[in-house]
């Protein structure tokens, strides 16, 4: 049979992967209470217990240069970027300075447990330890995880990524470097480079770690900031929905590999992902685009990174080297053993630290599922099935160190993610409520009424429904709202902790739009820079006043008198008494 160049053969392995998904979603819609992810990656390792076979290779580059960009794109763009910057303090604490602290000491330890060189200990570390934002996304979605612990876990997973990979490619090259000069683990230092256990290499490790970083980040918001002003003037949702597949892969591609052939250096393509996501995702939806592109955009990203998702989970299951892990499940173990304990060493004194001078503070039964679900994952075997003999590691120490992750990686995707219900319910961790659920619920479905009634209106205007058509419409879907009203209403009455929530959440969007307008008009002219500072600190000032969890619209008076309350009054300006409220 012809086949025109298309390998039919990859096609239907391709088709195998999500046959098994399509099972795997049957069952657990059957069963429910079981994640899906894991069901996936279960399911893929019985696949290869039993002898099937799947000849694609999940090799490093299909995992971080086709895999990868669209689970971190989706993951960044869903992120409350204001929910983020509250939490900021200790999501940056763990992502970066815990990370390096559980590095040396998990590379410290390896030396003596596994009995690897330093630098290899050190390289498996920086390999391991990164917890993988595309688990924790699918497992905290699922669990339905309160808001601010989804967002402290997630954001460290985001952030804590590109850190540990531009660690682990500084190490990987000095591995390789080492190597070069002396043909094993232990020799001197490569040219041009100081030893890494010298005061001048690890200041030279350093501030190439913060180059790669900080130039990702840079890549990430440039880009972002580019597709974001075409977007402003676009109104068209599929080609917006296509601008951003292009800056997911385009900003990784080009921070990982073209900024290498203009400038001679690459940078984190994982955090120019990632800050490009969180562009898009926050400033982005808010003013560039229309309430139909969001709902495309958004839900375009979804499917993808669902559909990354299971192919991620069914073949990290397929590939899985069982015979490997056998042979090496002392080192598999012990490497567990030692990745909980490193994990628990950053975790709780740096969080300590943090909330002495941090507010909120992160409760402890957060700091113990913080500990328990960093889950590792795509990123380590990423990492690990990178490795070749370029960097003069031998086949063996490869194949240990590949059993290790796979081993590892395992265990955190199902021990860790299974129990982790368990956890929350044990530490009295409510997740959402049925209160909450049927809040979205009706939230969600007001709001698809009220775009009902719109289009009807504006088809009703063009003359493509008649006025006895759009009558009946309008009737059914007034009648339908004022129902959703009276109930969201209602539910909001019997439940003031939602209620205040979403008090909270409105009013920090609607200061959010004011800011943005006043300094649209200082831009413009309209308003005065020192007028307009004036201004910028009120509004940042009612923002503390809502990040601390005091709204400013609740109360009678305000904590503060207002600029131009001020201003006018003294001016001479009689101002009407405002309404009494109740």
């Amino acid at each position: 049979m012809a086949t025109a160049g298309i390998d039919v053969a990859l096609l239907a392995d391709v088709l195998s992967v999500f046959i098994i998904a399509a099972g795997v979603g049957i069952f657990v819609a059957k069963i429910g209470q079981f994640p899906y992810t894991i069901a996936l990656l279960l399911a893929g390792v019985a696949a290869s217990v039993v002898g099937v076979t799947v000849e694609i290779t999940l090799s490093h580059d299909l995992i971080l240069l086709v895999l990868l960009p669209p689970l971190l794109f989706e993951g960044a763009a869903t992120t409350d970027l204001e929910r983020l910057r509250r939490n900021l303090a200790p999501v940056l604490a763990l992502a970066t300075l815990g990370l390096v602290i559980s590095v040396l000491a998990l590379g410290a330890a390896g030396r003596y447990v596994f009995g690897f060189d330093l630098l290899v200990a050190l390289l498996f570390a920086a390999m391991i330890l990164p917890t993988d934002p595309v688990s924790v996304l699918a497992l905290f979605e699922e669990l339905g995880a309160p808001d601010r612990l989804s967002v402290l876990v997630e954001g460290e997973s985001l952030v804590n990524d590109g850190v540990g990979v531009v660690l682990f490619s500084a190490l990987l090259g000095r591995v390789a470097a080492e190597n070069g000069a002396s043909g094993g683990h232990g020799g001197a230092s490569g040219a041009g480079n100081p030893d890494l256990f010298s005061v001048a290499g690890a200041v030279d490790l350093g501030l190439n770690v913060l180059v790669v970083a900080g130039g990702g980040l840079v890549v990430g918001a440039v880009g972002g900031y580019l597709v974001y002003r075409l977007m402003v003037n676009l109104d068209e949702h599929m080609t917006e929905i296509i601008l951003t597949i292009i800056l997911a892969y385009g900003v990784f591609l080009l921070a990982e590999h073209y900024l290498e052939v203009l400038v001679g250096t690459h940078v984190s393509g994982v955090i120019a992902t990632v800050a490009a996501g969180l562009f898009i995702g926050n400033r982005g939806a808010e003013y560039a685009m229309s309430p139909r592109t969001k709902i495309s955009v958004f839900n375009t990203w979804e499917t993808g990174a669902f559909i990354v998702n299971t192919f991620i989970f069914v073949m990290i299951g397929v590939t899985t080297p069982v015979g490997d892990l056998l042979a090496n499940w002392r080192f598999i173990v012990a490497a567990i053993v030692l990745v909980l304990a490193a994990r628990a060493l950053v975790v709780y004194p740096v969080t300590a630290v943090v909330n002495r001078f941090n507010e909120p503070t992160v409760p402890l039964a957060y700091q113990h599922v913080w500990v328990w679900g960093g889950l590792h994952a795509s990123i380590p075997i990423a990492l690990v099935l990178g490795l070749s003999g370029e960097a003069g590691l031998s086949a063996d120490l490869r194949t240990t160190l590949r059993a290790m992750v796979f081993g590892v990686a395992g265990f955190s995707l199902v021990v860790q993610g299974l129990t982790m219900s368990v956890l929350l319910d044990r530490l009295g961790i409510v997740t959402r409520s049925e209160a909450e659920e049927l809040y979205e619920l009706l939230i969600g479905r007001a709001q698809a009424v009220d775009a009902a009634l719109d289009a009807a209106h504006d088809l009703h205007g063009a003359g493509d429904l008649g006025g006895d058509v759009y009558a009946d419409f309008t009737s059914e879907y007034e009648r339908e709202k004022a129902q959703l009203n009276a109930a969201i209403a209602q539910l909001l009455e019997e439940n003031p902790e939602i209620r205040r929530e979403q008090l909270l959440a409105g009013e920090r969007q609607v200061l959010q739009r004011e800011k943005s307008a006043i300094m649209d008009a200082m831009r413009s002219g309209a308003v005065g820079d020192d007028v307009g500072d004036r201004l910028l600190e009120e509004v940042d000032l009612k923002l503390d006043y809502v990040t601390d969890g005091t709204s400013t619209v609740e109360r009678r008076e305000e904590g503060f008198e207002e600029f131009w309350r001020e201003r006018a009054a003294e001016f001479g300006l009689d101002l009407p008494d405002e309404p009494e409220t109740e």
